[in-house]
């Protein structure tokens, strides 16, 4: 089968094209084969070698994860799922990820895939929505008519948590370009804030919820708008447990774990049309098509989310 791998830590020029074999699955697993992945910054970070001692992995490394696709084959002790399903997952973290034709997922991070929704929509949504799901519910605990501010509003887990919690009743704010504002208000912010234009901690103020994902000054400053007994999740960087005291607010790092249950819950929603994929980009499984993606998804100004087509 055709995958796209690196052999060592670089720039995108390391991301080459290798016939691989076909994936054997143990008992509890599937082999799917795969539609579409999409890109995440975690991708391009694993490859230049920034997450080596968080993701201690072996080259060839196939990077990915994220995965939509058909199932070809399943395991012995697979009861949920047969072959012939549509599914879509966030695969367990190895070295051989989803940039390839056939992928091996376990049963239980599988999620079923409704028909109606592409495959292209779908893989956009398993590391970015699971990560927004985590960070509102599973760090927060957000209930109904709560007040989130949603940084990067524009990019992948932001598009997604906004459309998350305006669907659980959650009052939302969010900050974006304003070069990005009529999409991003479509997807029912109730305030946009143009970064370029605007002070956040200026127009904003005792707010239940910071969702920051850009770290640095800005999750720094955004205990400002938070009432004391608020609460800050990053996914950017682990807060300083000193400036969240300082305020008063529970503050904390996510990292995601994946949850087949939970991505059965977005799809959910993706039927109900509470939840969509907004695809700024897409590209074709080559050398050449991964390393544009990588590039688009480096300059920190994609449009939603990157796809892959296999």
């Amino acid at each position: 089968m055709k995958a796209i791998v690196i052999d060592q830590y670089g720039g995108r020029e390391q991301l080459v094209e290798r016939q691989l074999e076909s994936p054997q699955p143990e008992s509890n697993q599937v082999v799917l084969e795969m539609k579409a992945t999409s890109i995440n910054p975690i991708d391009w970070k694993v490859r230049e070698g920034y997450m080596k001692e968080a993701l201690p992995l072996e080259f060839p490394i196939t990077l990915g994860w994220d995965a939509a696709g058909i199932i070809k084959e399943v395991g012995s002790d697979v009861k949920g799922f047969k072959v012939g399903d549509r599914v879509f997952a966030r695969p367990a973290t190895t070295n051989k990820g989803t940039y390839a034709e056939e992928v091996v997922v376990d049963e239980h991070l599988l999620a079923h895939l409704p028909e109606n929704i592409p495959f292209q929509d779908a893989a956009a949504v398993p590391l970015a929505g699971l990560t927004a799901w985590q960070c509102l519910f599973d760090f927060c605990n957000m209930q109904e008519g709560e007040k989130v501010l949603i940084h990067a509003g524009s990019g992948g887990v932001g598009h997604y948590a906004i459309q998350i919690a305006k669907a659980f009743g959650a009052h939302v704010a969010t900050t974006a370009s304003g070069k990005n504002r009529s999409w991003v208000e479509e997807l029912g912010p109730d305030r946009f804030i143009d970064y370029k234009e605007e002070d956040f901690t200026e127009v904003l103020e005792d707010y239940d919820i910071v969702l920051d994902t850009l770290g640095g000054d800005i999750q720094s400053e955004s205990y400002r708008v938070l009432r004391e007994g608020g609460r800050l999740v990053s996914i950017a960087q682990p807060p300083n447990e000193e400036e969240a005291s300082k305020y008063g607010v529970t503050a904390g790092f996510v990292f995601l774990d994946p949850k087949g249950e939970q991505l059965a819950k977005l799809a959910d929603m993706m039927v109900n049309g509470q939840l969509t994929s907004v695809i700024g980009h897409q590209f074709d499984l080559t050398e050449q098509g991964l390393r544009d993606a990588h590039e688009v998804s480096e300059s920190h100004h994609a449009k939603g989310k990157i796809v892959i087509n296999i």
